[in-house]
């Protein structure tokens, strides 16, 4: 079976590799495709993966494709992870909020809907030239804003699409490592929508744990996610949050932190860090230190998880571990979340995944068609969302409301209309103005050079 990875030459490619190693014959792997536009740097990106097969004397082969036809030619499974833009659009994203007077991220607000504008018609094209040279595939889509692309796509009628996002996952390892118990034992449930989402039940075996969570300061205080929240909010929300909701119940303080960063933005940091990393890949000859390039990779991408959200809620950097002493992550993140759907999607029994997919009457209140990000069981059946029997109506609110904000937005990027664009942008409560909206969609089509024709 073959994979194809459309956006391979990001960096979190030689991670998904690494990842794979332990299970693509249990999953019946045997290919791995690479296609990116930037082709100098997938030719890098591509020889450190090979290096991660050659080291661990694995047979996976991993190859890179010219063009997107052959890239996905057959191919059982592809991952879309694209940036449009490059590393340089966050940047600019994040600057003209920041100049308008708010927060930028690029999932959440307005960040998020300048990506989704960019990025939303060329995944529309990838997804035609997937219906032509494999229909049959499954496509993980990873490319921000996550569950507002995969609402796009599932919209236009692209029905073997999945929504994947490793924040959910990698909340409930911290949470089991914290606990003392495997991520087997633990049972973790979300519900929501993509970065707007939270957990109602942490279960082990039968036992109902969230209470007692929720009343411990400490377990409150050592979980990565849960720590930038003030212990009193989630007690009287009743759930634990995505760390996303941070900047919804933190608006302002995440708005005044990075101010105070002076345009250190999270996007500066990772255009800076990636530009330092290919620098010195490009510099060295890969052939005859493949160990010491993985070893750069590894170090910049040190510098990178590192800086996760530490500007935006103020947390405090973990220590940097020299070059020589890095090993290769073994496939957390995304690349973890597509292979577990994969082994369910291959298994009787299955196991639970947090997924974005269309609702199907699992979250009350919303449509049918809503995406949503929800705990599913994934098995040979299909993929079967949890039930919420029901929700407290301050979430509801909120996902309405954000739902709204992401159909507008869909509407807004098929018409071309400025004026949808603007009513989009006004629906979302971290703009929540006309004149606002206004300002931001004429700032944005400036920028990028005349996204809305009408």
């Amino acid at each position: 079976m073959k994979i194809a990875v459309i956006g391979g030459a990001g960096v979190r490619t030689v991670i998904f590799i690494n990842g794979l190693l332990k299970r693509y014959q249990k999953l019946n792997i045997d290919e791995v495709t690479l296609y990116d536009i930037d082709a100098e740097k997938l030719a890098v990106i591509g020889r450190l993966c090979q290096h991660v097969v050659d080291r661990k004397q694995e047979m996976l082969k991993v190859r890179t494709a010219a063009n997107a036809v052959d890239a996905v030619t057959g191919a059982d499974y592809v991952v879309t992870t694209l940036r449009v833009g490059g590393d340089h659009s966050r940047v600019v994203d994040e600057s003209i909020a920041l100049r308008c007077g708010v927060i930028g991220q690029e999932t959440t607000g307005v960040g998020g809907f300048s990506m989704a504008v960019r990025t939303i018609p060329v995944l529309m094209e990838y997804c035609e030239l997937i219906r032509k040279h494999a229909p049959q595939a499954w496509i993980f889509n990873f490319t921000n804003p996550s569950g507002l692309v995969t609402q796009a796509l599932r919209s236009a009628g692209y029905d073997r699409i999945i929504g994947i996002c490793d924040a959910p996952s990698s909340t409930k390892f911290r949470m089991a490592r914290n606990l003392g118990v495997t991520e087997e034992e633990l049972y973790v449930e979300f519900f929501g929508l993509n970065h707007l989402s939270w957990i109602r039940s942490v279960k082990e075996g039968e036992e109902e744990l969230l209470p007692r969570l929720l009343a411990d300061d400490n377990f409150l205080s050592e979980i990565q996610e849960f720590s930038m929240f003030e212990p009193g909010l989630l007690r009287s929300i009743g759930f634990l949050p995505n760390e996303y909701l941070y900047y919804y119940y933190h608006r302002e303080k995440a708005l005044e932190n990075i101010l105070k960063a002076e345009g250190n933005t999270r996007g500066r940091t990772i255009e800076e860090v990636n530009q330092k990393m290919m620098q010195e890949l490009k510099a060295m000859d890969i052939e005859a230190d493949p160990e010491g390039a993985l070893q750069i990779f590894l170090y910049y991408m040190q510098i990178r998880e590192n800086s996760y959200m530490s500007v935006e809620s103020g947390l405090a950097k973990r220590p940097l571990l020299e070059k020589g002493l890095l090993e290769v992550p073994d496939g957390m993140g995304y690349a973890g979340v597509m292979l577990d759907c994969i082994e369910g999607m291959q298994s009787e029994k299955g196991r639970y995944l947090v997924l974005s997919v269309e609702n199907h009457g699992s979250i009350p209140g919303l449509l049918e068609d809503d995406v949503v990000e929800i705990t599913c069981l994934v098995n040979q059946d299909g993929i079967h969302p949890v039930k919420v029997e029901e929700l407290p109506e301050h979430c509801y609110l909120l996902m309405r409301l954000i739902k709204m904000y992401e159909r507008k937005t869909v509407e807004a990027i098929r018409t071309g209309s400025r004026e949808t664009a603007v009513q989009a942008l006004m629906l979302h409560p971290l703009i929540n103005s006309w004149s606002l909206a206004q300002k931001l969609v004429d700032e944005y089509d400036k920028a990028y050079g005349g996204i809305f024709k009408s």
